[in-house]
């Protein structure tokens, strides 16, 4: 007859050739496992259902010693028999949490099935929001366990900086990671693509982004005024006194000049170049191919660099055969010469939107200049159209009021109700 199951009993157990187990004389169903190295471990037997043809389920409690000591082994047997009785199968819900995947491991998935139709560019920033805030933040925690707080909090710890990082990599290169609002915001979005994705995989139902506000995104709303430029053309021959690097003022330039992206400029080919019919032709661009018109002063910056035998590149790198990839760095010192440190790189683009639409040009005809495929992302400009109403308004407003001057009541204020 089998007794019951005592510490001295289980510490005196020896391991054998191969696994076996003792099982408790009081309590049908809890038991030890002696593995045939040396480790005990408490298990828990029942069946599925009821009859001797019921199948049986054995789940493991724990090892045996710290944390689970023999009578609290017991207690837990006890519990997972009473719910066995009841119908449950305490078994195979543990082996299906086994199978339930962490937000890691689905990003992991989402960025080598989920974004087939994405830039290679667009899928880089992802891959790095991924590593640099999702998964420092959420990726431990399995899929089906975040929460809509879960989202709320990770919003909030990448706009205070939580994921900041400023690290050197290499031996020339260095990490900076910085939070803020507008990155939190974009990450956010980004992992509810990653969890609508998640969806479609049959993993959740329910998207937990979904109703969670998030901060207002100001990205793509700094303009250069008139003043500006101005100093911004004075720190770039500023910058050529100083001996800045050639290539990247060249970049700059152009980036004023066409309204392009940097990526588009700074990866572009002789080819793409048409100087007799004064147009760029890009073949691949984050909106696929894309050709727009050279101005003038776009013209006369590609005339004047000279081109490096062997290398397709406008702007061929020094090390290898890739482009040129420095021009944020000598953009920072360009806007701190230009007094102009909360203007980014991309602003550059927006600005010549906004000189385009003060100029009088359709919302159109920008889409066109700048690439967009949707009228959505131009629409953003649409305010200021304000401008040149607004202009034309002073203009009328001042040929009435020269009009009312000739009045006997002087000037608009001489006006009298009728």
């Amino acid at each position: 007859m089998a007794s019951k199951l005592t510490k001295s009993a289980i510490d005196a157990a020896s391991p054998q050739g191969k696994d076996y187990f003792l099982w408790d004389g009081d309590l049908k169903g809890f038991g030890i496992k002696i593995a045939k190295g040396g480790r005990k471990s408490y298990v828990c037997k029942y069946r599925v259902g009821n009859g001797r043809t019921a199948p049986t389920r054995r789940i493991t409690i724990g090892a045996h010693g710290s944390p689970w000591t023999t009578e609290q082994a017991r207690a837990e047997a006890r519990r997972l028999l009473g719910r066995a009785a009841n119908g449950e199968d305490p078994a195979k819900e543990k082996q299906d949490e086994k199978k339930q995947i962490t937000v890691a491991q689905l990003c992991d998935l989402y960025l080598e099935n989920g974004v087939g139709t994405k830039k290679a560019s667009t899928i880089a920033t992802d891959r790095g929001r991924i590593e640099r805030h999702i998964k420092p933040l959420l990726g431990k925690k399995k899929v089906r366990d975040v929460t809509r707080a879960d989202v709320k909090r990770f919003l909030q710890d990448i706009a205070n900086g939580k994921t900041s990082i400023d690290k050197k990599t290499g031996l020339r290169g260095r990490a900076i990671v910085k939070g803020g609002k507008g990155t939190a915001t974009r990450t956010v979005g980004l992992l509810g693509g990653v969890f609508s994705y998640a969806i479609d995989c049959g993993l959740i139902e329910i998207n937990p982004v979904h109703g969670v506000k998030r901060f207002a995104d100001k990205k793509g709303q700094r303009y250069l005024s008139q003043q500006e430029l101005v100093a911004l053309g004075q720190a770039l021959a500023d910058g050529e006194e100083r001996g800045l690097n050639q290539q990247a003022l060249a970049i700059l330039k152009l980036l004023v000049f066409t309204g392009a992206r940097k990526g588009e400029i700074e990866t572009l080919r002789w080819e793409a170049v048409d100087f007799e019919g004064g147009y760029l032709r890009l073949m691949d661009s984050k909106t696929g191919q894309k050709a727009f018109p050279l101005n003038a002063g776009a013209l006369e910056i590609l005339s004047e660099i000279t081109s490096l035998e062997g290398s397709p590149y406008v702007f061929p790198a020094y090390r290898g055969d890739g482009h040129y990839e420095g021009t944020p760095k000598v953009w920072r010192i360009i806007r701190s010469l230009a007094g102009l440190d909360d203007v980014r790189l991309h602003d550059l683009r927006h600005s010549f939107a906004s000189i385009a639409v003060s100029g009088g040009a359709s919302l159109p005809i920008i889409g066109a200049l700048l690439g967009h495929t949707d009228s959505a992302t131009t629409h953003r400009y649409a305010h200021l159209h304000d401008d040149p109403l607004r202009s034309a308004s002073e203009a009328v407003g001042k040929r009435i009021a020269a009009s009312f001057k000739n009045n006997q009541g002087g000037g608009v204020a001489g006006l009298k109700r009728v």
